[in-house]
């Protein structure tokens, strides 16, 4: 596991909470029609346990504790749905992505090429494809189809945010036949996605509902990284390295990036160690002061000092008690609206200086609607191709309520339930972080 996967720490209690247990429609009866070795196919009591540190593992197993296990992912040798009958939909939810198109591009493929499903609708625009007054069409998709969709950024089937009626979401559902449906999101999607699946189960319908992790934040619980990713640090990088070339062409430059991470800031600090040129990370998880002898500004006027240059890269989601709105403003979502931490630094910076007569050149960089718009780099676009296809094999062998994720280097099925429980953020004590501040030197930018 890559070291910014280090958040994956399982204290004894989260441990007791989780339940692993994987939701079956029925039993599974019809040969898999892939031309596959029967080796090759995974059967449901191949499971892998969670990453645990020695002690807990010697003394759970001495009081014969049950040890937590996840079921693993992949093609069974018996499969639920009569691939000549069923009907398949995909629908795609929230903030665009890296990558999107890549999953969706899997998933037909794989329908189509590997199981002979040829009934495969995409919803338009989230979940108001499902709800007869936008009247959105859907598109039946084919190999033809979505073949080249995964060199464009977005998403091919569009999307939207806000929360839609379940009810009319399930009627829509039963009334086209539809039995598998592919909800590629995050944390908003997956909660909906779940609702769902309890408006499907209360109507006794054999419909599977299967999740694929979808943010470019990279904080879904259970996930050691979710698609996008890479892509947005790699892009997030060269934003860094633009604004440290900025600041070291004048004397007191200041190069200043803002970047995603709502709740979390993994994008910010990975990016901040791939770079090494970054002087302050600041992330939603960090509580820092921006006045006082060891806040950011007095830090900052040490580092121009010395150096005459810094570089400063902040999350969307940090310092949110210097901008948040009194009383807060939500999204369609129901999301926080985030202030501008941004610009409101920008603004701070300048006049600090200004006050003690410091001459300053800044440039404020925010790349974040280009990043999250391209289409996914190498390693990305492989991790959504495995994402595609074990959510295929899931889904035809009737497992439902359930996202895809890869953990302890594993592809594994995880509750929907699991996923909603918490939020991944950087752990302030853990390797990671601690790298990270090594690496920029910047202290705990606290006064006490």
């Amino acid at each position: 596991m890559k070291e910014y996967d280090s958040y994956l720490e399982f204290t004894e209690e989260i441990l007791e909470d989780i339940d692993t247990q994987v939701e079956n429609l029925g039993p599974c009866k019809i040969p898999n029609p892939m031309k596959q070795a029967p080796m090759s196919f995974i059967t449901d009591d191949i499971r892998i346990t969670l990453r645990l540190n020695y002690s807990y593992l010697k003394e759970s197993l001495s009081q014969g504790k049950d040890i937590p296990s996840l079921e693993v992912a992949g093609p069974r040798p018996y499969i639920y749905f009569d691939p000549s009958k069923v009907k398949v939909g995909i629908v795609t939810c929230g903030g665009l992505c890296p990558g999107i198109n890549d999953v969706i591009r899997s998933i037909v493929m794989t329908l189509y090429y590997s199981y002979g499903v040829d009934k495969i609708i995409g919803f338009r625009y989230g979940l108001q494809g499902f709800i007869p007054k936008y009247r959105h069409k859907v598109l039946e998709l084919n190999p033809e189809l979505v073949k080249d969709i995964h060199t464009m950024g977005g998403t091919f089937l569009g999307t939207s945010r806000g929360h839609q009626p379940i009810d009319e979401i399930v009627d829509t559902l039963e009334r086209m036949n539809i039995q598998i449906l592919f909800m590629i999101g995050g944390d908003g999607t997956f909660r909906a996605a779940y609702k769902i699946k309890e408006g499907i189960d209360k109507r006794k319908l054999k419909i599977a509902v299967i999740a694929v992790p979808k943010t470019i934040d990279n904080d879904i619980w259970l996930v050691s990284k979710t698609f996008g990713f890479d892509t947005a640090v790699e892009l997030a990088c060269n934003a860094i390295r633009c604004a440290h070339t900025e600041a070291i062409a004048v004397p007191n430059g200041i190069g200043l990036v803002k970047l995603m991470g709502r709740h979390s800031g993994f994008i910010a600090a990975a990016a901040t160690l791939a770079t090494k040129e970054v002087n302050f990370c600041l992330i939603p998880e960090m509580d820092f002061d921006i006045d006082g002898p060891k806040g950011l500004l007095a830090e900052l006027e040490k580092r121009l000092k010395n150096r005459k240059h810094a570089v400063i890269v902040v999350a969307e989601g940090a310092g949110q008690k210097y901008v948040q709105k009194d009383p807060p403003e939500y999204d369609a979502s129901g999301n926080i609206k985030l202030g501008d931490i941004g610009r409101y630094l920008k603004e701070r910076i300048e006049e600090y200086f200004k006050e003690k007569n410091i001459p300053i050149v800044i440039r404020y960089i925010d790349p974040s609607y280009i990043i999250r718009s391209v289409p996914a780099n190498v390693e990305d676009r492989i991790y959504c191709g495995f994402l595609g296809q074990y959510a295929v094999h899931a889904a035809m062998a009737g497992k439902t309520g359930i996202m895809i994720s890869n953990i302890n280097e594993q592809f594994v099925h995880i509750p929907l339930k699991e996923a909603v429980k918490r939020r991944k953020q950087i752990n302030l004590h853990g390797r990671f972080w601690l790298s990270v501040l090594e690496s920029t030197g910047q202290g705990t930018l606290k006064n006490n």
